[in-house]
């Protein structure tokens, strides 16, 4: 399975009582795919605010992206957390729903060991057919999933990515050399998005692409066709991008980049707030150097 080399993990649109926006959920669909250029969309990720998304309010999400998107992308159904039962039997929930794949994050919280963060991936991919793609994100887990059991679970079928947000490149270049070249590498960090292909990496599961989704295709196909310097330009006027995408806690600065280019995905969920009004000008400043 590819998934494509630019997916992003949208945003979940909340009305004025915080509820999902439907209309505002097609619409964002639509200009994701079509005016972004996204391969693959994330459903109800970090960025969608998947901790205070209730299950019904996922499935709902992952049966309306699939049918909004009619094929013209991949979808990807967040669908992982803390205990492994629970995992699976979402997951499978999901498989009904007729999604692309699954994101799996590391177990948070509880911090199982390698061997326990293995046999939990093992046993949610022995219980779907979906492709599935790891996560790897220590800052919000508490853990972090060693080069080492990457590679031994790229040799699980149906395990076929994974997603790399720990920051660090020496880990995606031990995975790499690791495993198959059909295994593939997603860079989780946006201002690593270029970097992490000089190491291996295959494409990106981005919040920036919201906004920046054709830069980043474009930065991606020059590197592909050998023009390194055009890529770098791409990359370093991004830079600002990058930084105030992540100014306050994801996804209100996106969401509000959002706001700027004629959508309208809502507010964040408590504990999150919007941005702040200082804030907004830099988000503002940023999207005017792209």
């Amino acid at each position: 399975m590819d998934f494509g080399r630019i997916i992003t993990a949208m945003v979940t649109p909340f009305n004025d009582e915080l509820e999902i926006d439907w209309e505002q959920t097609k619409k964002l669909i639509d200009y994701l795919i079509e005016e972004q250029k996204a391969d693959g969309l994330v459903i109800s990720g970090t960025t969608g605010e998947s901790p205070t998304l209730s299950e019904e309010e996922k499935l709902d999400l992952f049966h309306y992206a699939k049918q909004v998107a009619n094929g013209r992308c991949k979808i990807i159904a967040g669908t992982g957390c803390n205990d492994t039962n629970k995992t699976i039997e979402f997951s499978k929930k999901a498989e009904l729903a007729e999604v692309d794949g699954l994101l799996i994050v590391c177990p948070y919280y509880n911090r199982p060991n390698q061997d326990g963060i293995y046999h939990h991936y093992k046993a949610v991919a022995e219980s779907t057919s979906l492709p599935i793609m790891m996560y790897n994100v220590p800052a919000r887990t508490g853990v972090s999933i060693a080069p080492e059991t990457t590679i031994r679970l790229s040799e699980v079928d149906n395990i076929v990515c994974t997603k790399e947000a720990a920051g660090d490149l020496t880990i995606v270049s031990k995975i790499a050399a690791g495993t198959s070249n059909d295994f593939k590498i997603y860079s989780g960090v946006d201002d690593l998005n270029l970097p992490m292909l000089a190491v291996g990496g295959y494409g990106f599961v981005s919040v920036v692409s919201h906004v920046v989704g054709k830069e980043l295709s474009e930065m991606v196909q020059y590197w592909l066709d050998g023009n390194h310097e055009k890529a770098a330009s791409i990359h370093y006027d991004l830079l600002p991008v990058y930084e105030s995408m992540f100014i306050s806690p994801s996804p209100g600065p996106v969401k509000y980049a959002l706001s700027l280019a004629g959508l309208n995905p809502g507010s964040v969920r408590l504990p999150l707030i919007p941005v702040n009004e200082e804030d907004r000008k830099v988000i503002i400043d940023s999207l005017k150097m792209k």
